[in-house]
């Protein structure tokens, strides 16, 4: 099945900041579907074709679509793909072009099911990049009660700080995956901290943890602070949730207390920029904790693995390195200090790896690592500095090995041959990453390239290592062309998500 990126890479050129955004939305919208009882889809334009009005949108195409965990689906079949028209949803299309939440006034029919639609506009940096839709299926509707109130407020205010683009925050994507759902426990606080109402599940789950009265108007900072024994983390747990209501952004928390083990997550609701007040989400985790200290003993080993094959790597570097000083061959000695120049950027990558539990690389930590090495080696003869500009982003570890080599190879052979001897010069490594590409520019301020120059035809060991991973493991290419402003460009383009032929 397509992911969002393999979606958005083929129906978009959403730049990447848009991209990471409408990934943290997907990455909260569990939340929104179960707290509006409603299935939530993911709505982006792609491309207008030549001849329409410039202010309506193009096809509007489904990228993506979440099922609540709390209501009766309203899309029994997978959604993602389908492209809407203005009768079928208008209230998308309004949403795009208007740039305001769009409410539906009668129930629609679908398939013999009642439908209730609402279409919020996703904002990022100002600009609707997208309509987030809320289908909710009308045939199973009942008497709300306190529970299905609580939740819908809650549901409004969060797709309002959409429509605002002050929801989500980039500062809370690494918490997504784990963290508790409104059906596991939820409590609404007032501005004050005080809670209005809490869930069932959630007032179980302070009862685990001592408490043997009702949540409802008790300040929760301070209540929750009286369960912990440990005064560090009690206090660590009550400015948690006080700094919430304040606007301070906090990642979710795990809290022990009296053998229990619970998630806890809050979030300031602050629609049209006021704090209203905030949704905290529990989870008892007792039993889920003791099967995953397992897991975290498996993680843990595969991280040292990556370790020692980062030392070994250190040390095959080191004994080349040793051998290089000490031969007297300076084709040799040349050859060896590019092996040991290699072998350091496969070993970064694992040391990156050692410290990461998803098996994924950040691309611009590990070159940020590897540049004052290249330059380094550089000021030994000539006076080369390298710079960096734009971001690389996150790679698979699959992929990341090659890239890291590739760019490796490039810098390198920009200061090998695009400068004479003692001349002082700039390598620039300009990067720029959208929804399909990831592109890389290598340029140097140097003599250029030699006469009949052929990039296919080049029979040096470094260029040649490059062409095969840029074909056979990235699957992308690679240009080295005359610069407009004198020097050099290497252009490496990198797709990032599958894209199908268009008509």
């Amino acid at each position: 099945m397509s992911t969002l990126s393999d979606l958005l890479a083929e129906h978009t050129d959403l730049p990447g900041n848009a991209v990471d955004h409408l990934q943290q939305v997907v990455g909260e919208w569990q939340l929104l579907a179960d707290l509006s009882f409603a299935d939530v889809l993911l709505w982006v334009a792609t491309e207008r074709p030549e001849g329409t009005d410039g202010a309506m949108p193009g096809t509007v195409v489904c990228v993506a679509q979440c099922r609540p965990t709390t209501a009766s689906t309203a899309f029994p079949d997978d959604a993602v793909g389908s492209v809407v028209s203005e009768s079928e949803h208008p209230q998308v299309l309004r949403a795009l072009v208007e740039g305001e939440i769009v409410s539906e006034v009668d129930r629609t029919w679908r398939g013999g099911t009642p439908l209730r639609r609402e279409a919020v506009p996703v904002r990022c940096d100002g600009e609707v990049i997208a309509v987030l839709s809320r289908d909710t299926n009308l045939a199973q509707q009942r008497a709300q009660s306190p529970l299905e109130i609580a939740y819908l407020d809650c549901a409004a205010d969060l797709c309002q700080m959409i429509s605002e683009g002050t929801f989500p925050n980039p500062e809370t994507r690494s918490d997504t995956n784990s963290s508790p759902r409104a059906g596991d426990g939820f409590i609404r606080l007032d501005p004050a901290g005080r809670v209005v109402y809490s869930s069932p599940n959630a007032l179980s789950a302070y009862h685990r943890m001592g408490l043997n009265t009702d949540l409802v108007g008790k300040d929760l900072a301070s209540t929750t602070r009286s369960l912990i024994n440990d005064p560090f983390e009690s206090q660590e747990v009550a400015d948690y949730i006080s700094g919430t209501l304040g606007g301070r952004l906090g990642h979710r928390m795990e809290i022990e207390a009296r053998g229990a083990t619970v998630l806890l997550r809050a979030l300031v609701l602050k629609p049209r920029g006021q704090v209203v007040g905030a949704a905290v989400v529990i989870r008892d985790v007792t039993e889920v904790k003791r099967r995953d200290r397992a897991l975290l003993s498996k993680d843990a080993t595969i991280r040292e693995i990556h370790h020692r094959v980062k030392n070994n790597l250190q040390t095959v570097a080191a004994l080349l390195r040793l051998q290089a000083r000490r031969t007297e061959n300076e084709e040799a000695r040349q050859a060896l200090s590019e092996s040991v120049r290699r072998v350091t950027s496969i070993a970064l990558v694992h040391d990156a790896l050692s410290m990461s539990v998803d098996e994924e690389v950040d691309l611009d930590e590990v070159v940020d690592s590897l540049v004052p090495i290249l330059a380094d080696v550089a000021s030994v003869n000539m006076p080369i500095k390298i710079e960096r500009e734009g971001s690389l982003g996150v790679f698979s570890a699959e992929r990341a090995t090659p890239l890291v080599m590739v760019l490796t190879e490039l810098v390198q052979n920009a200061i090998e041959h695009a400068f004479e001897p003692g001349e002082s010069g700039t390598v620039y490594l300009r990067a720029d990453r959208s929804a399909r590409w990831l592109d890389v520019v290598i340029h140097d301020d140097g003599r250029g390239l030699p006469p009949g120059f052929s990039l296919e035809k080049s029979d040096r060991l470094g260029l040649q290592i490059v062409r095969t991973l840029v074909g056979a493991e990235l699957g992308g290419s690679l240009g080295l062309h005359p610069s407009p402003d004198g020097g050099t460009d290497a252009v490496l383009r990198v797709p990032l998500g599958r894209r199908s032929p268009r008509g």
